[in-house]
């Protein structure tokens, strides 16, 4: 099977850590020229020195807060100067803050608005321009809440549901200019976003984090949480030329998790 993605170019976003790093190592293993974002300046220069260590494709990194447009502007610019186009782009935010309804203030949901839902749109928006030159990918990691909610996680429940809706609508948009656009769903992957979490429940139930992940763990067929490695190498094909047919769609990495069909 073909990728054929050496010297394609991707905007990898929150890809200091967790699930975007684990992407951009992918991409990079692969031979595509990633430009990496995130607000820690620290860490991205730490990510570009690791991923040039491959020696494969070219990584650049630009500081940027994805709540803020004019950050956006600047990176997807910033992107295509260094890069001479954008071919692909890899939309990812981190979650909310966890709790209830009556627990979060308009405030709260307008920041988790702007943070996973808009950030989303304006990043398409300015990267569109880019990707209708040759046509392209455009990849939204969401949740698995987008087939179940998750209990205590409303902000992100609401707002991963958005992100679909996006998704089916600029599938029949983009079609025309050979850009995919697809939704990919991480379950319980081993991440830092997923430790906080399973954390957050020990505390509330008196006991330990391990205790927490060993009975999620019984709730997934395959009996343990996924890799972001392996999470990335579904991302990697499907911006590849291996996945041509495929648009408008929600997939899951879940291991087995989610029971509906």
């Amino acid at each position: 099977m073909e990728l054929n993605l050496t010297n394609k170019v991707a905007l990898v976003v929150a890809s200091s850590q967790g699930l975007g790093k684990a992407i951009a190592t992918q991409l990079v293993k692969e031979g595509v020229n990633v430009m990496l974002t995130s607000r820690d300046s620290v860490k991205l220069r730490e990510l570009q020195r690791e991923l040039h260590s491959l020696g494969k494709g070219r990584v650049e990194y630009c500081q940027a807060d994805i709540t803020n447009v004019d950050d956006i502007r600047m990176l997807v610019r910033k992107t295509a100067e260094t890069f001479d186009g954008i071919d692909i782009l890899i939309n990812n935010a981190g979650g909310p803050p966890s709790g209830k309804f009556e627990q979060f203030s308009d405030e709260d949901w307008e920041k988790a608005f702007e943070l996973n839902l808009l950030s989303y749109i304006r990043l398409i928006r300015e990267a569109l321009p880019h990707l209708k030159k040759q046509g392209g990918r455009i990849i939204n990691l969401a949740s698995s809440s987008i087939r179940q909610p998750i209990p205590g996680l409303i902000l992100s429940n609401t707002f991963r549901l958005g992100i679909v809706g996006l998704t089916k609508t600029l599938a029949e948009e983009l079609a025309p200019f050979n850009i995919l656009i697809n939704t990919v769903a991480p379950g319980r992957i081993a991440t830092d976003r997923v430790a906080f979490l399973d954390q957050i429940k020990a505390d509330k139930l008196g006991t330990t984090r391990e205790e927490v992940a060993k009975a999620s763990q019984e709730t997934i067929l395959l009996k343990r949480y996924g890799t972001p490695e392996e999470f990335a190498n579904v991302v990697t094909f499907l911006v590849s030329d291996a996945s041509t047919y495929m648009t408008g769609s929600s997939f899951l990495v879940d291991g087995g998790m989610l029971k509906s069909i």
